[in-house]
């Protein structure tokens, strides 16, 4: 089978769980900005960026060492129950250092009546980690229709429990005050049940996964798991950096913009559009799903670094495809936020361009993992890093969550620019470079142009950049001579006239 199809193949599947699941986690975007305050989605954007970190830190890179281990010897058992035992272990050590240090934590986060908030997130974060290597055992052995049923199923109850608790439990107690519905639902707890049900769903995850897991012989094997941690505490730091790369911002604005300016007024609006790259966060993630497995079984192939370049250019195509899409019709995109949250739009299109540098610097990053110079990843990893504190420092007291958002996207830059130079030293692959930066190039031409489209009604203005969407479309089938292909795909045989 064609290496791009099998890849395209994986992808959609992935895509279709984590794209729809997320698409319907995003119905509840409307339903949080509607419901809370931007101060109240402040803090839950600054502590879920503390969980996107923490759950980072509590696999420490076990999945990309998983895959590394057992594309070289799939037939070894003790892969997996070493890398999943220690995983529990350390879930474990979490949660009873999460409960020494409970007072504490709740006090720097100024929720010390809500404690209940840090405890639901820490039993969310041990039950994500522990799973996460079952999951990517599904992942190495193609079971992608497995994988995305247990996240439709994650989603569906995290939706479920989301709609119970803030929306038919206060709609009963309001139409039907003598239901005793205050027996299960608190209405003061409020975006506590946003936490609930990720902490439930989660759990149930795990619940539904030990099927897969009960075949298998729990045992550590020492000296593996020295060789795992080896190839992946680099890893670790990488990851550790993306997240802070893309949740820094969140983090700290609070302590950067003056009181004056209301800071946590600000994160919440930050928040809120940051999301409005949904499309472009899903399109990444679910290419990350597949493509790690895929380059591993890929790399002992005589054609696999032009596959590699293949599939970087691809990538690009689309993502310039998904930047102008939404950009185009932003004023349908942003119907997702309360109005109350559209001060914020300007960010949008640089948190776009953000992500897609960071997709970019993912499909580059296979250099130093197929070498086993993963150090060199942790190098740039914290370049990255060092630029994203710098310039938030820089810029967020200037510019407020605008210079934040100005801060991601140069960072991606600047690490794509490093990981494309190192790895064409250390393991070259052929991409088209110069095919690249020309439909970034176009992209940008027609981005700019839709800009001088001077048309007050919304929906014309969409309907006049259309064209220049489809402009962008043909360029990119004329120049990689898809007009075949696409003919194919609608019935139509061109050779027949």
């Amino acid at each position: 089978m064609n290496p791009l199809k099998k890849l395209a193949g994986e992808t959609a599947i992935y895509g279709v769980s984590t794209i729809l699941g997320r698409l319907l986690n995003w119905l509840l975007v409307p339903l949080y900005t509607n419901l809370f305050i931007p101060e109240d989605y402040g803090l839950v954007t600054k502590l879920m960026s503390y969980v996107a970190i923490l759950l980072v830190v509590l696999t420490y890179g076990m999945e990309t060492g998983y895959f590394r281990f057992a594309s070289k010897d799939k037939e070894n058992p003790k892969i997996f129950s070493t890398g999943f035992v220690s995983l529990i272990g350390t879930s474990i050590l979490f949660w009873i250092a999460i409960a020494g240090f409970l007072n504490p934590l709740s006090v720097y986060f100024e929720i010390s009546e809500n404690r209940e908030f840090i405890v639901l997130l820490a039993l969310t974060l041990g039950f994500d980690a522990i799973t996460a290597l079952p999951f990517a055992k599904l992942r190495q052995e193609n079971r992608a229709l497995r994988y995305a049923g247990l996240k439709f199923f994650n989603i569906g109850v995290n939706l479920g429990m989301n709609l119970f608790f803030l929306l038919l439990c206060p709609w009963i107690h309001k139409n039907f005050p003598e239901f005793p519905i205050t027996k299960i639902w608190n209405p003061e707890f409020g975006i506590g049940y946003i936490f609930l049900a990720f902490c439930v769903s989660s759990f149930l995850n795990l619940v539904l996964l030990l099927p897969d897991l009960y075949k298998i012989k729990l045992s550590v094997d020492r000296k593996l798991l020295m060789k795992i941690l080896t190839y992946s505490s680099p890893i670790l730091v990488v990851s550790i950096c993306g997240m802070l790369n893309i949740n820094l911002d969140k983090m700290i604005m609070e302590d950067l913009i003056p009181e004056s300016q209301n800071p946590l007024y600000q994160t919440g609006i930050y928040g809120a559009n940051y999301k409005l790259a949904v499309i472009m966060t899903l399109f990444i993630q679910a290419f990350r799903y597949s493509f790690e497995p895929f380059f591993f079984s890929q790399a002992k192939e005589k054609n696999s670094k032009q596959v590699y370049a293949d599939v970087l250019k691809y990538f690009v195509i689309l993502g310039l495809i998904i930047f102008l899409g939404v950009m185009f019709y932003l004023d349908i995109v942003k119907i997702l936020i309360n109005s109350r949250y559209h001060e914020g739009l300007g960010i949008v299109p640089y948190v776009l361009l953000a992500n897609l540098f960071f997709g970019i610097f993912f499909s580059l990053s296979l250099w130093y993992k197929l070498t086993d110079k993963t150090r060199f990843g942790a190098y740039i990893a914290i370049v990255g890093t060092i630029i994203t504190i710098v310039l938030n420092i820089i810029l967020v007291p200037k510019f407020g969550y605008y210079g934040a958002a100005y801060a991601v996207l140069i960072c991606f830059v600047v690490m794509t620019v490093i990981s494309y130079i190192a790895g064409q030293k250390h393991y070259p692959v052929p991409y088209d470079l110069k095919r690249i930066l020309f439909y970034m190039l176009v992209a940008t031409v027609v981005f700019v142009a839709s800009n001088y489209l001077n048309i007050e009604n919304q929906w014309l203005k969409m309907a006049g950049k259309t064209p220049l969407l489809l402009l962008f479309v043909v360029v990119v089938i004329q120049k990689e001579q898809l007009w075949g292909s696409l003919g194919k795909l609608i019935g139509i045989n061109r050779n027949k006239k």
